[in-house]
């Protein structure tokens, strides 16, 4: 009863130190997220990379196992046992929320990485429309260099596995420029619970316990480059999701292979013209023509993809999620994945796509 008081009370103790973190992220960046975490990530990516399964996914799943038979052993006993009942789930959450901050969460506290770049995030909707367009050139360029029939949607001909192990080399190539995007020792899997995955409306996800990038493997062939490379950059300690779509970009376009380079670009483009169609959606609309056909049947490919799997799970999730992104400082919530638009924009300003 002791440790549980001591673990429940150590629990809302983690809160407000998390929350005083919060307020100095250039202590984060200096002393976690460049500090103690390249150490604890690249041990978890050592241990559980070995295994070609998600062990976190499987940890998942016993730790709810767990939590559901005890909930059923106990049922009988909240009116006389309430006291030891609570202190019970108050030590379960404490041991869980620090595991989960001390093995990652803190990256969440870190600078900016627009900062850190040197990056504005502002843009006007002739900046937005204009880069758009830069987007649809190199798009259509790469489909029909790749297909060439601009009415040919791109077919991925790689299988999973091996997209898993192209993926690492937009890394290799992006930390020529960048030093702090250098990737070691990849943990890189599809998720066991994929099919869930779907109908939550999630692409892949961090399992920040053991550091294995988890991802979605039913998705699009041709969107999966740019998911693995963004579910990568969370392993690098971005937690920002709008960053990680842009690290996710930036190393698909850097990678030589030309599928890596088509999902990138493809993906900026579909999100840039969601921007557009927020302003204006009739601009949005007047754009489309200018886009080859195979690559509009990419995007009709991902809308299906989507609606195959739509449910009432998805809202579910979603509404939890955004809600799990307010409360650690991502205050758009499930906008901040759009918020790379800004990141795009002002990076490729002046520079060449």
């Amino acid at each position: 009863m002791k440790k549980k008081k001591i673990l429940t009370l150590f629990f809302i103790a983690q809160i407000i130190i998390v929350n005083i973190l919060s307020l100095f992220p250039d202590f984060v960046e200096k002393y976690y997220s460049n500090g103690l975490y390249p150490y604890i990530a690249a041990t978890s990516r050592a241990i559980f990379g070995i295994f070609g399964f998600s062990i976190g996914d499987i940890i998942y799943g016993i730790v709810i196992i767990m939590i559901i038979r005890w909930l059923w052993r106990k049922r009988k006993t909240w009116r006389k046992q309430w006291k030891v009942n609570l202190l019970t789930v108050g030590s379960g959450l404490s041991i869980f929320y620090f595991l989960f901050y001390f093995l990652w969460a803190v990256n969440y506290h870190r600078v900016p990485l627009n900062e850190k770049m040197g990056i504005d995030k502002k843009y006007t909707p002739e900046e937005l429309i204009s880069f758009t367009k830069k987007l649809i050139d190199k798009t259509n360029a790469l489909q029909l260099q790749i297909m060439h029939n601009d009415s040919l949607k791109v077919v991925t001909p790689y299988s999973v596995e091996e997209i898993y192990t192209l993926s690492p080399n937009g890394y290799k190539e992006l930390s020529k420029q960048f030093s702090y995007f250098n990737f070691k020792r990849e943990s890189l899997k599809s998720s066991l619970i994929s099919t869930p995955l779907s109908y939550m409306g999630f692409g892949g996800y961090l399992n920040p316990f053991t550091n294995e990038a988890q991802v979605n493997y039913n998705l699009p062939l041709y969107n999966l480059p740019t998911t693995s490379c963004h579910e990568m950059s969370h392993q690098l300690g971005y937690a920002s999701e709008s960053e990680a779509n842009f690290i996710g970009f930036m190393t698909s376009i850097k990678n030589k292979d030309i599928y890596f380079q088509y999902s990138g670009y493809s993906f900026a483009l579909k999100y840039c013209l969601r921007s557009i169609k927020k302003i204006d959606e009739d601009k949005m609309e007047s754009l489309l023509p200018l886009i080859n056909k195979g690559v509009l049947l990419n995007f009709e490919e991902s809308d299906h993809f989507r609606e195959q799997y739509q449910s009432f799970i998805e809202t579910f999730f979603k509404y939890f999620y955004d809600n799990y992104l307010k409360l650690n400082h991502q205050k758009d919530g499930l906008e901040t994945y759009s918020k790379f638009v800004g990141l795009l924009v002002n990076y490729y300003s002046d520079k060449d796509l």
